[in-house]
């Protein structure tokens, strides 16, 4: 406790201090209670044992009396007889008592009642004697044997004795250094107690004598912080409210980022979400002094310090944090530079560098071109600048993070201006929106009475609003078995359609109409699984999200259409944004059909080259057979598609170099890598130049 409060020398106003202190207090009370409580038992030990010196005491004194009284007693009196002798005894004494009395009856002049008499007093003199004899033997034995069971007893309780004190004796003897250096202990802490008071009480009269006119927090700038807080310290923040309030708040400079705590067990709120793009300036046109203010491309912070030495303090940390941000990330940033402005052989026949993917402000003005995605799709905080891509809508800086907590089986959040959009990622995006989204898993708010978050809301109750909505769908609004199957069948023929009008999909059979077996038409999840297969097939990308929504099984098996899949129903239908939806919610890129064939069979059957080359890098197995143990390179080299053919080798060999270069090898070789980019990006963008499709025959040699 006293070294806690010593600190307040140091820095008395960190929030980890008025934490630690506030802390403390409260478990103050606990902990003198406990201590008094052991003090207390331990008087209460040293009193039982003064009891017990004192019984033991008084035990041998009773046991000195009984050996006095012993020595003394040398006759044995008759009144301690047994019963039962005794009476015996009693019997005998007045039968002679009756023969000496008939004997001094007997009369002269009568010869034989004399000897009679004499006969008679004789045998019970005898018998008398004899029994007096036994009673007086029996006394004695008795005697003796209870004398000799009472010192018998005596000594087991003196070894008794002995061997406790000396068992005592050897724990104690062991304990003894420990006994010795307790108290050396207790000795240093009585002198650290005397020294902490006397220093707390200098530290008092130094504060009253100290001018605090200058008094400033010592601030460094450390990169290499522990706790990757490169910086932290108070400063006031001007409010972005028409009232211009200022408030005092704790910053710090950590990852990159410039932040900012209430309370210190807060969650921080971004002010800046990545420093490269700030620039930090002096303000001497405000009335308050000590000002500075953070600029960005979208927003700026107006900050005042506690003094002018505090100012340059943060000015220099923020001005470093920006430069070393550069310096760790600059070979990363030129690497992406590069790949995005030139191009290793482009597929197109133009020659010309495409542009490969979109990265911050296009892919943000695309993003939020789309209705309903301009403000946060939970809150509605307006301009947004991230996203949850698995499900297709734009969100605030503090909805991301509650996003990011629920789990990437839940949300899988990005940056729209500092992340790399692929373009078939950023299609997703479009084809979605906050007001699809918001349909399904809104429906039913209004009709519930449920209250939907606005900007400055308390996190909890933002967050709770979230899960509520995303993880319980307590919004979603539950359909009849009826409308399921109407919305199946309707899928279905979509799907027909689309079939027949597609010129670039193969002939196959059209697909059979969803018949629902029986005891299956009122359970949900089926009806569900069978909605999300229509779906990707009929390339329906909102029907694809109620049905998640539904709760449908991302990789349901439908077994009356040969083991098919929602993915591999997406490969049928040609779209390869339907397939990036499927994986980007955890479909399985391997799983196969009752033909052993995988998706990445399929995508090279129909001679789907964008869908082939999303395929292999989301890891699909370019070695797994089907039952002809036909593998996709077998198929795409039957088919004579040089496309496909070209990347299943490339990705062989770039899988290979891999495996040479041991567990910590990169993502591949470059080359390898640009050429997929360039076959992705014509994939999304100009799908009839890879559209060179040829019917697969499993027949042909």
């Amino acid at each position: 406790r006293l070294c806690v409060i010593s600190c307040v020398g140091v820095d008395g106003e960190r929030p980890a201090f008025v934490v630690s202190l506030h802390n403390l207090e409260l478990s103050a009370p606990n902990k003198s209670e406990r201590e008094r409580s052991l003090v207390k038992l331990c008087i209460g030990m040293i009193d039982a044992g003064k009891a017990y010196n004192a019984a033991n005491k008084q035990f041998v004194s009773g046991i000195r009396e009984l050996a006095q009284q012993s020595t003394k007693d040398e006759v044995i009196e008759v009144n301690k007889k047994q019963p039962e002798a005794k009476k015996q005894f009693d019997k005998v004494s007045e039968e002679k008592e009756a023969a000496l009395i008939k004997n001094a009856q007997a009369p002269r002049n009568k010869q034989h009642e004399v000897e009679e008499a004499t006969n008679i007093l004789t045998a019970t003199r005898k018998c008398f004697r004899h029994i007096v004899l036994d009673y007086v033997l029996q006394i004695n034995v008795l005697q003796s044997k209870r004398r000799s069971e009472i010192l018998k007893s005596m000594l087991s309780f003196m070894y008794a004795h002995l061997t406790f004190f000396h068992q005592g004796y050897d724990l104690f003897s062991e304990l003894q250094p420990l006994m010795k250096l307790l108290g050396g202990q207790l000795d240093q802490l009585v002198v650290d107690a005397a020294k902490e008071k006397r220093d707390m009480e200098q530290k008092h009269s130094t504060i009253q004598q100290k001018d605090f006119s200058n008094d400033d927090t010592k601030l460094e700038y450390n990169v290499d912080a522990d706790n990757g807080i490169a910086m932290e310290g108070y400063l006031f923040k001007r409010a972005s409210n028409a009232f211009k309030t200022w408030n005092r708040r704790w910053f710090s400079i950590q990852n990159n980022q410039l932040v900012y705590q209430k309370k210190f067990k807060d969650n921080p709120t971004v002010v800046v979400e990545d420093l490269r793009l700030c620039t930090v300036k002096h303000c001497e046109d405000v009335e308050r002094r000590f000002c500075f203010e953070v600029v960005s491309p979208t927003k700026s912070c107006m900050m005042q310090a506690d003094s002018e030495k505090l100012r340059q303090a943060w000015i220099k940390a923020v001005q470093n944090s920006i430069a070393t941000a550069f310096r760790d990330k600059g070979d990363e940033g030129e690497k992406l530079d590069r790949k995005s402005s030139t191009s290793t052989g482009s597929l197109d026949s133009g020659g010309e560098p495409k542009e490969r993917s979109l990265k911050g402000e296009s892919a943000l003005q695309k993003v939020l071109a789309i209705p309903g995605n301009t403000c946060c799709c939970d809150c509605g905080q307006p301009d947004p600048r991230w996203a949850s891509i698995n499900l297709g809508i734009t969100l605030c800086i503090q909805c991301s993070g509650i996003h990011r907590s629920l789990g990437v089986h839940f949300s899988k959040v990005r940056s729209l201006t500092l992340d790399t959009w692929e373009p078939e990622l950023l299609k997703l995006m479009c084809e979605l929106g906050n007001g699809v989204i918001n349909q399904i898993y809104e429906a039913r708010r209004e009709e519930l009475g449920a209250r939907k978050p606005q900007p400055g809301d308390p996190r909890h109750e933002v967050e709770a609003y979230i899960k509520a909505k995303y993880v319980d769908r307590r919004f979603v609004r539950r359909p009849s078995d009826e409308e399921l199957r109407n919305k199946v069948v309707s899928l279905s023929k979509q799907e027909k359609r689309l079939s027949s009008s597609s010129e670039h999909l193969p002939p196959r059979p059209p697909p059979p109409t969803p018949k629902l077996r029986p005891g299956q038409a009122g359970h949900l999840c089926f009806l569900s699984g069978l909605q999300l297969y229509w779906a990707a097939c009929a390339r329906s990308l909102p029907d694809m999200s109620e049905a998640l929504a539904h709760g449908a099984e991302v990789n349901w098996v439908n077994t009356e259409d040969d083991k098919r899949t929602p993915l591999i129903m997406a490969v049928q239908g040609g779209s390869l944004v339907t397939c990036e939806f499927l994986l980007q919610n955890a479909a399985n890129v391997n799983q196969q059909d009752a033909q052993g064939r995988g998706p990445l069979h399929h995508a090279t059957m129909l001679g789907h080259t964008g869908q082939v080359c999303l395929f292999l890098k989301r890891g699909a197995n370019q070695n797994a057979a089907d039952i002809d143990e036909k593998t996709p390179l077998t198929i795409a080299v039957d088919a004579a598609n040089a496309d496909i053919v070209t990347l299943l080798r490339l990705a062989k060999m770039n899988e290979e170099m891999r495996e040479a270069e041991g567990p910590y090898s990169q993502s591949g070789d470059e080359t390898y890598q640009d050429i997929f980019q360039d076959f992705t990006h014509m994939a999304s963008n100009d799908p009839d130049k890879l559209n060179r499709y040829q019917q697969y025959d499993p027949q042909r040699p």
